[in-house]
């Protein structure tokens, strides 16, 4: 029995250690198994009908030991740039990953770490810039084009916003501000828009005297100092009664009590009899400092004095309202600079305290609101009526120098975009309020179109055959694609607007425009993106690539522009354009 037992325990190890091997050989076949490469997967949000089609991309090699449970290892590695320079890169078995910071750069591609559910991840994009969706057929009284998300009094190369003429003054081209009429436009264009898109704005009043016999309202209480006067009279021009106020500039001044901490457009009805001022006391988000913006009876554009900022708004010797983004005030007050940028600044109203008035004059219907697109878009309106010149143009009043090998233009140039865009701002005014005087002037825009660069109109002709209205009316011509189109869009506004006959002209001037546009389009066209210009036509240089901004604006103004001719070539070209947002290409050889 002591044998047996002896025999079945040598028995017994031999089968353990006969497993155990089994066990060993058939773990190391399935590692073998496991690092052949899986089919790789296939590439989403590449449409498989797009004209422009990528390479296809060479099939991922497997990564050995991916399989398995072990983190993998990284190597750093050489890697060699076009024999011309190195960087240092991370090897993964067969793959090699380059930092995205070279990526980005030699590939002019965009890419971010996002938080998406909890969780990070790397966000990649060919381009910077989005196509926006157009909603229904262009008309001349509706949004124009994407407008209603331009915030133009926002941009950093707008100064502020003229107290006298409640328009941006631009910096673009220069320090010292100016107004530049396609910013004008653009400003009565943007608020027009949002006013269609945007539901009605939050408005509280704090002043309207009323009928003079105690039945005005308004939720504020006003403040008389010793030495002030506040009474309520009768205003026969205005047939209501109005608030008259005496202070020496040196008191503190009569006040309304206003406290919103919700809303930051402040608008009253004004009239000076002597030089006096309106201020508001601004709570900021800097540690609750108190910044004062002050409306003066001069013309001086702005000035800052440690936490008081000064506007000129004229002298208001007769009764005007004044509307005023208090938000952009103190921004450009605070940020104000002696070069072509506003400084940027994290200061922001946190609350509106009170409206201070000196001197002598009278007040009436003060009111904050969440905005007021439409005395925006009047203030543009007026000021393209009151400044047109007797050639029926807007002339730029600063030198602009568009490259190597075109000569500048001098002051008092015009510029069809300039034309265009004013011609859409006012048609939209006279739409709404039926004043001759705006469609008027929008007709008169029509004649820059006819003169050539030479004699100072904006006509351009491409090889002796296609009519072109340009941008800038450069010397040798330069065929600017985005202006181009901003002008057809104005003289559509203006044909539809004025009708069979007075309409005419505008008609004759856009249909020629857009035979151009057809026969022309396909020089803009790089195969990868979209070109600004034709300087490299004209010029023999290298081309001038349109920035992914100046891209979509051209597949948006090509979306309008299809949207009222049917035309396929449209369709063709916005298909195209659209697909070289994602990184598409045109076919090779």
């Amino acid at each position: 029995m002591r044998c047996l037992a002896r025999l079945s325990s040598k028995a017994l190890l031999v089968l353990c250690s006969l497993l155990a091997l089994l066990s060993l050989l058939l773990w190391t076949r399935c590692s073998r198994h496991s690092q052949i490469p899986a089919n790789p997967p296939e590439r989403r949000g590449i449409p498989d009908s797009e004209e422009a089609s990528p390479q296809d991309q060479p099939k991922a090699l497997g990564i050995p030991g991916s399989a398995g449970k072990v983190a993998p290892r990284y190597e750093e590695i050489d890697c060699v740039i076009n024999e011309e320079h190195t960087v240092k890169g991370r090897r993964e078995g067969s793959e090699v990953f380059l930092p995205f910071s070279w990526v980005e750069k030699y590939f002019q591609v965009y890419g971010r770490i996002a938080q998406s559910d909890g969780n990070e991840r790397f966000e990649f994009s060919h381009s910077y810039s989005k196509v926006y969706a157009q909603r229904a057929p262009y008309r001349p009284d509706g949004v124009f084009m994407s407008f209603e998300g331009y915030n133009v009094e926002l941009r950093d190369r707008v100064k502020c916003i003229s107290g006298v003429e409640g328009v941006p003054l631009s910096t673009q081209w220069g320090p010292q501000g100016y107004f530049y009429p396609i910013q004008i436009a653009q400003y009565g264009l943007s608020h027009y828009s949002k006013n269609l898109t945007e539901k009605a704005p939050h408005v509280e009043v704090y002043e309207t005297a009323g009928d003079g016999n105690g039945n005005g309202n308004g939720n504020g209480e006003w403040s008389v100092p010793k030495g002030c006067s506040l009474t309520t009279v009768w205003d026969k021009s205005r047939l209501t009664a109005v608030k008259q106020f005496s202070c020496p500039e040196s008191s503190e001044g009569v006040s309304l009590e206003l406290n919103n901490g919700r809303d930051f457009i402040i608008s009253f009805d004004l009239k000076l009899l002597s030089n006096g001022s309106v201020s508001v006391v601004l709570e900021t988000t800097e540690r609750n400092q108190l910044f004062t913006v002050h409306y003066v009876s001069s013309t001086q554009l702005i000035a800052l004095r440690d936490r008081d900022i000064f506007y000129g708004v004229g002298a208001r010797g007769s009764w005007s309202t004044l509307t005023r983004d208090l938000l952009t005030d103190l921004r450009k007050g605070v940020g104000l600079s002696n070069t072509k940028a506003v400084k940027q600044t994290k200061i922001m109203p946190k609350r509106v305290l009170r409206l201070v008035a000196k001197g002598r004059g009278f007040l009436d219907n003060v009111t904050i609101s969440a905005t007021a697109h439409m005395a925006a878009f009047f203030a543009a309106s007026r000021w393209l009526l009151r400044n047109q010149d007797e050639r029926g143009g807007w002339p730029i009043m600063v030198t602009r120098k568009l490259g190597e090998g075109f000569k500048s233009l001098d002051p008092g140039w015009y510029s069809a975009m300039a034309q265009g865009q004013a011609m859409s701002t006012l048609v939209r005014a006279y739409q709404l309020t039926k004043e001759p005087a705006f469609l008027s002037a929008a007709l008169r825009a029509t004649a820059p179109f006819k003169l050539p660069a030479e004699q100072r109109g904006v006509k351009a002709v491409f090889m002796n055959r296609h009519d072109w209205y340009e941008e800038y009316p450069t010397q040798p011509s330069s065929f600017v694609l985005n202006g181009f189109m901003y002008s057809l869009i104005g003289l559509y506004d203006l044909k539809e607007t004025a009708g069979e006959k007075l309409g005419k002209e505008a008609r004759l001037l856009y249909e020629r425009g857009m035979e151009s546009l057809k026969a022309m389009l396909p020089l803009f066209d790089t195969g990868s993106g979209s070109v600004y210009d034709l300087r490299h036509f004209m010029l023999g240089t290298a081309p001038n690539l349109a920035r992914w901004d100046y891209h979509t604006t051209h597949i948006n103004q090509l979306q309008l522009l299809s949207s009222i001719d049917d035309a396929p070539l449209f369709k063709d070209f916005l298909k195209r354009w659209k697909s070289y947002l994602r990184g598409g290409r045109a076919k090779h050889n």
